[in-house]
C-alpha cells in the first residue's frame, strides 16, 4: 500500500520528522493499532476543584536527537517506542532543521498538526490555496479534517537562526474527521500573554490555546486541547488549573523544572516528556523552576476511540484507512487535487 504514496511522488523519506509511524514496506495486519482506555469527558474550567492539588509525573521520556531525512534533527517523544496511548495525542517532535532540508508537498487526514516555531521561521502552503509564513513565536494550527496537501519550508537567511520548533499531532474526535480542513495561525503578537505574579514577575505564559490566569486564547480546537508555553525569567512557582480528566504532559527544554508539591514533587530534566496523573481531585499542576527555564504544558480531552494510523493518515477502523487510501489514489474526498498541485515554496 506504501506504493500508493510513492506513485504519487510523496516524500515518505521526510514523514519521520512529523509523523509518528513511517514503515517502508507493510501490510495493513502492521497498521498501527491503539486502543483507548480513556472515557469521553466535557469538564470545563468552572468544573475544576478550588483546592490546588496538583497532579504528579507518572512517567518521563528522553527525547534523544535523532538524524532524520536530509539534514534535520528531531527530538521525539509522544509518538516513539517508549510513550504510545497518550490520548488525544499522537506524536511530538523538537525539531531542527538545517539548511538544505525541508518537508515538500505531502498529505494528512483525520488529525490536527500544531506547528509552534521556537526559533527562525518557516513557510507553508496547501492545497487548498492557503500559505503564509509562521515567525519566531508564531503558532500555526491546522486541522487536516477529511483531507489536505501541504508542503512545509523552512526559511534559511543569512544572520537567522537555523529553524526549531515543535509539532504536535493531536488525534480529531470521529465525527470531525472529515471535516473541511481549516487553519488558525497567531502571529507572537497575536498570542496572548498570562502574567501569574504581573508583568514583573517571574513568570510569562503564552497561552497558545485555553485558558490561564485570567488569560484566554482565541484559538478554537476541533476537540479540547490547552496548550502553554512557560517561561521563567526569574526563579519562581506557579500553579496551573487544568480541566479535570483530561490527558496532560509537559516537555521542557531549558533551565531546571520541578513538578508537583513537596514531599511528591519531581524533577524533570531537559529534553524529557512528563506524562501527568489525572486523579479527581488534582485540579491542576504546580511547577516550580530556575531562572531561563522554559517548557510547554499540554493538556486535551482524551477520545473513547481507536487510532489506525497508517503515515499521514489517522483514522478510527481499517475500513477508514482503506476507502483514505483509495480516495488519495483516485483524487476525490479531500484530495481531488492530490496529483495535479505543486506548492510553489517546494519547487522553487
Amino acid at each position: 500500500m506504501i506504493d500508493v504514496l510513492k506513485r504519487h511522488g510523496c516524500p515518505l523519506f521526510l514523514f519521520p520528522i512529523f509523523i509518528a509511524v513511517v514503515i517502508p514496506s507493510i501490510s495493513f495486519d502492521s497498521v498501527t493499532v491503539v486502543l483507548s482506555n480513556f472515557s469521553t469527558t466535557s469538564k470545563t474550567h468552572s468544573d475544576m476543584a478550588a483546592a490546588a492539588i496538583s497532579r504528579t509525573v507518572l512517567k518521563k521520556v528522553l527525547a534523544v536527537e535523532t538524524p532524520e531525512g536530509a539534514g534535520a534533527l528531531v527530538r521525539r517523544s509522544i509518538g516513539s517506542m517508549n510513550l504510545r496511548n497518550l490520548t488525544p495525542f499522537l506524536l511530538l517532535d523538537h525539531f531542527h532543521v538545517k539548511e538544505g532540508a525541508g518537508f515538500p508537498d505531502h498529505p494528512h487526514r483525520g488529525q490536527a498538526t500544531v506547528t509552534y516555531m521556537l526559533e527562525g521561521s518557516s513557510r507553508h502552503e496547501d492545497s487548498a490555496g492557503h500559505k503564509g509564513t509562521i515567525t519566531q513565536g508564531g503558532v500555526q494550527w491546522m486541522s487536516a479534517g477529511k483531507g489536505i496537501i501541504h508542503a512545509e519550508m523552512p526559511v534559511h537567511a543569512k544572520g537567522a537562526p537555523d529553524p526549531r520548533g515543535l509539532q504536535l499531532w493531536i488525534d480529531l474526535p470521529k465525527d470531525f474527521k472529515m471535516t473541511e480542513p481549516s487553519y488558525q495561525e497567531l502571529s507572537p503578537e497575536e498570542i496572548p500573554t498570562a502574567y501569574p505574579e504581573g508583568p514583573d514577575g517571574p513568570i510569562k505564559i503564552k497561552v497558545i490555546s485555553g485558558k490561564s490566569h485570567g488569560v484566554e486564547s482565541p484559538v478554537r480546537p476541533l476537540g479540547g486541547c490547552w496548550y502553554f508555553h512557560i517561561t521563567f525569567t526569574k526563579a519562581g512557582n506557579m500553579f496551573q488549573p487544568l480541566p479535570s480528566g483530561w490527558t496532560s504532559f509537559l516537555y521542557s527544554w531549558k533551565g531546571t523544572l520541578k513538578v508537583g508539591h513537596e514531599p511528591d514533587a519531581s524533577v524533570v530534566p531537559t529534553f524529557n516528556t512528563a506524562v501527568l496523573s489525572s486523579t479527581p481531585e488534582q485540579s491542576g499542576v504546580a511547577l516550580t523552576g530556575e531562572e531561563g527555564t522554559e517548557l510547554v504544558l499540554v493538556a486535551g480531552e482524551p477520545l473513547d476511540q481507536t487510532v489506525f494510523q497508517y503515515g499521514p493518515f489517522v483514522m478510527t477502523s481499517r475500513e477508514e484507512i482503506q476507502k483514505t487510501l483509495i480516495d488519495y489514489q483516485t483524487g476525490r474526498n479531500g484530495f481531488e487535487r492530490a496529483h495535479t498541485w505543486k506548492s510553489k515554496i517546494a519547487h522553487e
